[in-house]
This record gives structure tokens, C-alpha cells and sequence, in this order.
């Protein structure tokens, strides 16, 4: 790059210290990294963080730090963070010191909030460039469309949308898309940190997330649009018991006993991701140890078609694994039918299991494909600064 810009990324890794969190971060900051872009990580905000070691939300800090510290050390970029505690006072500084944020802040060609991460301040506002990465599109139209101010006042902030539906704007997505423009990008993957981790004798069809989140249906036009993912894992609730010569485990956070014994008594397999969420590079081990990807979608992608497209499937692709996720249109965007299966019926699934297990090698080859030719972070940071010219 003749000219090398300089990026500041707003995220919440220290906030929020787990391994998903963590790698959508680090796929971005790699991808423009090794683009020669001069990319700072940044939290600075007044949220207090999740510190793992007491569970619970705490006002001290000193988990977070050294956990952004940690990180952002072992992708070489150790002096390239920031980390200011706002309730603790505007001068305390870690990381960074306070006169160096202003002054990166000052001269900084964007910044850069992932996922809105953080509520802008007067010191962000020196940024010549501010960019809201939408990382989980629909609800913030939703709430547009229903008149919800802050949200309005949210995107206002920002010079530029960019967002992960990538079929917003088509004529089969339902999301209204209201007053704003929206810049449309899909997830990187660093191919170098989630290498081919093939295995013949993998067993497990896997994924990681959560099982019921309350708090962030939407209602729209006398329709409710569900957040929490557990409606849609119930609807393919019998898979095991349909294709008992092929494991199932689901990786995630569940404490309602009765759907924890309805999907023992079908035959899923249950483990928790949390210890292993703890480190980002433990965390990649469910992945490189797993036979493939079986996944649902969030409702609100399903049913409106954002083109969504989750971090945790470019992780399976990028290591090899095939993939059969449900379909929010994402199949228009990247080739489907060999290493990545969108479903919409059991008939679906039931198809795509039988094609990867018909020839595993050429199915793990196709995925990592996808990885490298669709999804590499350079390939997808290098469009995104020109989709956003900078």
C-alpha cells in the first residue's frame, strides 16, 4: 500500500473475553494487517467487563486488559492497543498511553466499530472516518422501521453502514432497509491461523453457540422476528435418531432442563463451550477435532433472507470441515453443493450429510475452497476498503 492508512478498530474483546468475541477481531485486524494497513485495536468506553474468574460483570478491569494484552500479543501487534477504562476516569490509560490514544485518534484515517461495540464519544469524533460494522443484521432495521430513536441516533453517528446481510437490497430479502445506505460485506477468516486440519476418523458433526438469549425478539408488522436460536435448533430436534451412524454434539450454553432432556432422549450429544471459550487458540480445537458443521440460524436471517453468515462457519470452512447451515440466502454469495450445504428442510440435511460422507476428503477440500477463495481475510478486507474508500 503506497499510502498506508490508519485504522482503529472499536471492539469488545476485553468486555466480553471469549473465543468467538475474540476471533472476529483478530480476522479483521490480521486481514488489514497484512495488507500494510496500520490497524489499532481500541476499547474505550464506560461498560464494565465480564471477568471469568469472579463470573460476573466487575468494575476492576484487570482481567480485561491482560486479556486484550495477551491477545493482541500473539498476533504481533502488542503495541497496537488501547485500553481506557471511562468509569475509572478519562486519563487512566492501559496499553496505550492517554496522549497517545488522542493523538492516534487524531490523526487516524477511520474508525472502525464493530458491531457497535461502543457508544461514540467526543475524543471518537476526531476521527476523520467513523464505520458501523453491522455483525448481526435485521434487528437494528427492525427497530428503525418501529421508529426506535436510539438506534437512529446510533447509526447517525457513523458516516457509513457497512453490514454482514449481504442480500440487503435484493428482491427476495424482506429487511426495510428504511433511510440509510448500507455497504455489504461477509466475514474474513484468517486461512493462515485456521489452517486444513483434516482427519478421516473425525466423528462429531459439531457447532458452538448458545441456546436460548431473551431479550431481543422484535416485533414488525403484527409479526415477531426471534433472536435466540433454540426455536430453530427445536425444529430439527429428531436429526440423530434419522442418521444414528452419524454423531451430533451441540457445543453450548443451555440450562433449561427440559430441553436439555429433550435433546439427550433424541440422541444429541451435549458439552459446554465455556472453559474452552476461554482461550481463543483452545477454542479453535472444537473445530480442527469436529467431522463438519450442522447449524441453524437465528429466525429473524431465516425468514427475511439477510444473507447472514456466521464467523463460527468460515472458522469450519477455513480448517477443512463441510458445513450444512441454515439457509438466509448466503448460498447466492458462495458456492454451495460440494463443502457448504444451506438447508431449509430436514429433506436438506439429511442430502447434504449424505454427499459429505459419500466422499469426506472432496468435501473437506471444497470447504477449505470456499475458505480461501471466498472468505480470506485479505481477499475480504482489501474489497472492504474499497467498497468504503479509504
Amino acid at each position: 500500500m503506497a499510502n498506508p492508512k490508519t485504522l482503529v478498530i472499536l471492539g469488545m474483546m476485553g468486555r466480553c473475553p471469549f473465543g468467538g468475541v475474540t476471533w472476529d477481531y483478530i480476522n479483521w485486524m490480521c486481514g488489514f494487517h497484512k495488507l500494510g494497513v496500520e490497524v489499532y485495536y481500541v476499547e474505550d468506553d464506560d461498560t464494565w467487563p465480564y471477568d471469568p474468574v469472579q463470573n460476573a460483570v466487575s468494575e476492576d478491569p484487570s482481567y480485561a486488559i491482560a486479556y486484550v494484552a495477551r491477545v493482541m500479543k500473539s498476533i504481533g501487534l502488542e503495541h497496537r492497543w488501547a485500553y481506557r477504562p471511562l468509569w475509572r476516569g478519562r486519563d487512566e490509560c492501559h496499553g496505550m498511553s492517554h496522549a497517545q490514544l488522542l493523538a492516534l485518534y487524531g490523526r487516524a484515517d477511520a474508525l472502525l466499530n464493530i458491531c457497535g461495540a461502543s457508544v461514540l464519544n467526543d475524543d471518537h469524533r476526531a476521527v476523520r472516518r467513523r464505520i458501523y460494522l453491522e455483525t448481526d443484521p435485521v434487528t437494528n432495521q427492525l427497530e428503525l422501521a418501529n421508529g426506535k430513536r436510539k438506534t437512529f441516533d446510533v447509526f447517525s453517528e457513523h458516516d457509513t453502514i457497512v453490514t454482514l446481510g449481504e442480500n440487503y437490497g435484493e428482491p427476495d430479502c424482506g429487511v426495510p432497509l428504511g433511510g440509510f445506505h448500507y455497504v455489504r460485506t461477509r466475514r474474513p477468516i484468517d486461512t493462515d491461523l485456521w489452517a486444513m486440519a483434516f482427519d478421516p476418523h473425525a466423528v462429531p458433526y459439531t457447532t458452538i453457540g448458545n441456546w436460548k438469549q431473551a431479550g431481543k425478539d422484535i416485533a414488525w408488522r403484527g409479526e415477531t422476528y426471534f433472536w435466540s436460536k433454540h426455536h430453530e435448533f427445536l425444529k430439527f430436534l429428531e436429526l440423530p435418531r434419522l442418521r444414528p451412524a452419524v454423531p451430533f454434539e451441540l457445543c453450548i450454553n443451555i440450562d433449561d432442563e427440559p430441553d436439555k432432556r429433550r435433546l439427550l432422549e433424541n440422541g444429541w450429544r451435549l458439552s459446554s463451550p465455556f472453559a474452552m471459550s476461554l482461550d481463543p487458540w483452545g477454542y479453535q480445537e472444537k473445530f480442527r477435532t469436529s467431522r463438519a458443521e450442522w447449524t441453524v440460524a437465528k429466525d429473524q436471517n431465516v425468514r427475511l433472507r439477510s444473507g447472514w453468515f456466521s464467523e463460527r462457519d468460515a472458522c469450519y470452512l477455513s480448517c477443512g470441515k463441510p458445513v450444512v447451515a441454515q439457509d438466509t440466502a448466503f448460498g447466492k454469495f458462495l458456492p454451495c453443493g460440494a463443502g457448504l450445504f444451506p438447508f431449509r428442510t430436514m429433506d436438506d440435511i439429511l442430502a447434504a450429510i449424505d454427499t459429505i460422507e459419500s466422499d469426506y476428503p472432496a468435501a473437506c477440500r471444497a470447504a477449505r475452497d470456499i475458505a480461501l477463495e471466498y472468505l480470506d481475510a485479505t481477499r475480504v478486507c482489501r474489497k472492504f476498503l474499497d467498497d468504503v474508500n479509504l
